[in-house]
């Protein structure tokens, strides 16, 4: 699944698509992994690797445009300033939400490999986003609430060779739950925050209802449909120690008979936990969990302090 397409919907990063539906189990146990699992399970980090690593790991930048003209290039006297590339590339011009370009010439901004010349650009929001090429640069405009901006990528970043992976909780199948799914009238929605401030509210699909450790809990689907899987921002009492504490995204298989298997060992940080320049949605209240999930991805906060 090509993460760049979903981008444009609210909820960021979904990976939705690699998550297979396992057959309901009732009771987890402690017992292993089988083999299946386990290289279904490798194969789900990797490809959440393979993502952050196109998408996420290059971007260099986020540029908020102001109304009319905004200079870019690497010079330190334009309004918007690259890491690298020519010093005076060009202007970005906003009016409303449309944004048009006009490179200079010797800033070679291309395409589809071809030269650009002053056009207006597709933002995001658009099916056909115009991704303009400089050098290692790759830049795309991008709407989010009344905001537009320029995002940024450097094919060469060094933050891809210096990634050092991801770090998970143990495997543990007691996390592996069968809940209840509740439809929505569909009418209800629910505020969904974001990194930026901005809120959204987002229509629901329903609620799953389940149990840890005995404990009834209730997630609320913040997108995908019954039929294929669902998708939550969620955090629970680890976000303290353990876990981003923004949330956590975690999507299922189908829903089957009113069941649906939530596997916490799959719970994984958005892009957020490795880039200040992706925006982000947080875990509403309706999915702040009152118990601890020692489960899925983990987060590094003393390695992050920076961010």
């Amino acid at each position: 699944m090509n993460c760049s397409t979903v981008c444009r919907a609210w909820f960021l990063c979904v990976v939705a698509a690699i998550t297979p539906a396992f057959a309901a189990s009732g009771t987890a146990s402690r017992s292993a992994p089988d083999a299946a699992y386990q290289q279904s399970y490798e194969k789900w980090k990797s490809e959440i690797v393979d993502d952050l690593k196109q998408n996420w790991l290059p971007l260099a930048g986020l540029y908020w445009l102001k109304s009319g003209a905004n200079t870019f290039g690497s010079a330190a006297d334009n309004a918007i300033v690259f890491p690298k590339g020519p010093a005076h590339a060009g202007e970005f011009d906003l009016d409303g939400k449309e944004v048009s370009i006009k490179p200079s010439a010797d800033a070679h901004v291309m395409v589809a490999g071809k030269p650009l010349a002053a056009t207006k650009v597709e933002t995001d929001a658009s099916e056909r986003r115009t991704v303009m090429e400089m050098g290692s640069l790759r830049f795309h405009a991008i709407v989010r609430g009344g905001r537009v901006g320029i995002r940024l990528k450097d094919l060469e970043s060094p933050a891809i060779g210096n990634f050092k992976g991801l770090i998970f909780f143990p495997l543990d199948l007691n996390y592996r739950v069968t809940g209840t799914w509740v439809p929505s009238d569909g009418k209800k929605t629910v505020d969904v925050p974001n990194v930026l401030g901005d809120i959204t509210p987002v229509p629901v699909a329903g609620t799953v209802v389940f149990k840890i450790n005995g404990e009834e809990q209730r997630l609320t689907a913040l997108g995908g449909d019954p039929s294929k899987g669902l998708s939550f921002v969620f955090n629970d009492l680890t976000a303290k120690t353990d876990t981003y504490p923004g949330g956590r995204f975690l999507e299922t298989g189908a829903v089957t008979n009113g069941a649906v298997v939530i596997d916490f060992n799959r719970a994984y940080n958005p892009p957020c936990a490795v880039t200040p320049y992706a925006t982000c949605p947080l875990a509403p209240k309706e999915n702040r969990l009152t118990v601890a999930i020692p489960a899925g991805e983990k987060f590094d906060k003393a390695a992050h302090a920076h961010h």
